[in-house]
């Protein structure tokens, strides 16, 4: 038995790179971040590049720095795994050097989706039906984009990988991949869990540059003499397979089992529902992926920005609250959610439009829009806006979860809830009402890290099975109930929402409004 005390996880996430280590009970005893950007190529609008030699220095200063923090001793570290941003990519040549990196929202490659759609309109169809991938996110424009642009790298290309499977190669020298995030790239067979090189082939890219596959909680390799130096990890340390973030998060949360679901609220909104079958949407509409739990698979649908929308709406509107939370000490989403709270469930039936229920094939948003208020100021007031922005958010977690629901014939009897959104208790409360489901919210800040902790302990056997792990870790805070008045007043909201929603798209599809947001090559 591993008599080790302490499981570490190596998060890059869009926006920093942290090193967090919990003991084995799950508790966080450490943490180290650095914030790091992506800078856009100058020459190339929409690029998001990654900057792979200075990031990880970043990432080796994080562990050095944990280690300060704890007073751990490296050598008391059982594993280690690695989890990330989704979609982005690493390109290496036969000597295993990087030779190129994009994030995960590199939009880049707009040319490169058109000319896979002009040289065969029906192959997103035939390539989504095996990946459950379409061009939108993944990785087949992008390095179509390189052998179109750099012909120079592409030719040098041996091997690409996921940031998570970055870290490990950084760490142990071996190049891998896990399903969770390899999927991602739309260049995997769904079912069998592993690279589709036929779809490479299609695509008209090389067809010879994929690693390894391992399921998330095996052991790849272990902490060389050199990764070793560069951290103050201790040379040979079990290095464990991880996934990607929304897929950790829902083992951090407890969601490992088919028919459950959860909701990440932060900038982005993720619907995860769980399977133990693949099968696909025959219009596409829905984003499918491996979970890191080996077979289970998540149906994915997401919602475009509520997190971002409500730190615009506080930045452009509530000065007030911003300067009083300055003067108390206290978080301005206080003050805002202690005024919204007195506004009646339906903003008075006042609506906006920013995200739309996902359209994986066809993905794109309307323009931003309030609607149907009057010039009454007293019920109409930046609370109301406001929470107006939060029932949107929940309205479109509803057509989601409607439409996995269309597609499995199974719907979850409850909704785990996680990310920044589910520290607002108003927020959660909406939530609930909405679905009409009870909403639960875990007591882990900290969830996709403690996921990848979890699956280092798996794969040093601290662990028998990610069940057992997660019935022993994870503890969920407080669970909020629905109201069935409210349920019902945002059901009847629901579907006028939908028809406003269609009709300033298709302000948006006559150019007369511009979207929010839209696919590449749409």
């Amino acid at each position: 038995m591993n008599n080790k005390k302490y499981l570490m996880a190596i998060d890059a996430g869009t926006g920093s790179v942290r090193a967090v280590i919990f003991d084995t009970d799950g508790n966080q005893i450490g943490v180290s971040q650095q914030e790091w950007e992506h800078k856009e190529d100058p020459r190339f609008p929409g690029s998001m590049d990654f900057d792979w030699v200075y990031n990880w220095s970043l990432a080796s200063s994080c562990i050095q720095e944990v280690f300060k923090k704890t007073s751990i001793n490296p050598k008391d570290i059982a594993g280690i795994s690695t989890t990330c941003m989704r979609e982005g990519i690493v390109l290496y040549n036969s000597q295993g050097e990087e030779i190129w990196a994009c994030a995960n929202v590199d939009a880049r490659s707009s040319g490169e989706v058109a000319e896979l759609i002009h040289r065969c309109a029906a192959l997103e169809k035939e390539i989504y039906n095996v990946s459950g991938q379409t061009y939108a996110l993944g990785a087949l424009p992008r390095i179509l984009w390189v052998k179109n642009k750099m012909p120079e790298v592409y030719e040098k290309t041996a091997v690409v990988s996921m940031f998570n499977d970055w870290l490990i190669y950084k760490l142990t020298g071996v190049m891998s991949t896990e399903p969770s995030n390899g999927c991602t790239t739309g260049i995997f067979d769904l079912e069998k869990r592993t690279w589709d090189t036929a779809i490479a082939e299609k695509c008209g890219i090389k067809t010879d540059i994929f690693p390894p596959v391992f399921e998330s909680g095996t052991l790849v390799a272990n902490v060389t003499q050199s990764a070793s130096d560069a951290t103050g990890l201790a040379a040979g340390t079990p290095v464990i397979a991880g996934g990607g973030d929304a897929q950790l998060g829902c083992i951090g949360v407890g969601v490992v089992s088919k028919d459950q679901a959860a909701v990440f609220g932060g900038s982005f909104w993720q619907y995860e529902f769980n399977t133990d079958e693949v099968k696909t949407d025959s219009e596409c509409r829905v984003r499918i992926n491996c979970h890191a739990v080996p077979q289970i698979w998540q149906y994915e649908a997401i919602a475009f920005y509520p997190g971002l929308v409500m730190r615009w709406y506080r930045d452009a509107f509530c000065q007030l609250e911003k300067q009083k939370a300055k003067d108390h000490g206290e978080d301005p989403y206080y003050y805002m959610n202690t005024e919204a709270e007195k506004i009646p469930a339906g903003s008075y039936g006042m609506m906006c439009t920013f995200s739309d229920i996902m359209n994986y094939i066809c993905w794109k948003h309307a323009a931003p829009t309030f609607t149907n208020f009057s010039l009454d100021a007293e019920k109409f007031n930046r609370y109301t806006f406001y929470r107006a922005i939060m029932e949107n958010a929940a309205m479109v977690t509803k057509g989601n979860m409607e439409l996995v629901t269309s597609l499995t014939g199974n719907k979850p009897t409850e909704i785990i809830f996680a990310s920044g959104a589910s520290k607002s208790p108003l927020w959660c409360q909406i939530l609930a009402d909405v679905l009409g489901l009870p909403v639960r919210v875990p007591k882990v800040k900290e969830a996709t890290a403690l996921g990848a902790a979890i699956l280092a302990g798996i794969g040093v056997g601290l662990f028998d099975t990610i069940e057992s792990a997660v019935n022993k870790i994870v503890c969920l805070d407080k669970t909020y109930y629905p109201n069935n008045e409210n349920y019902k007043l945002y059901n009847d909201l629901y579907e006028d929402w939908k028809k406003v929603y269609r009709t300033q798209l298709e302000l948006c599809n006559k150019k007369v409004t511009n979207n929010m947001w839209i696919a590449p090559g749409i």
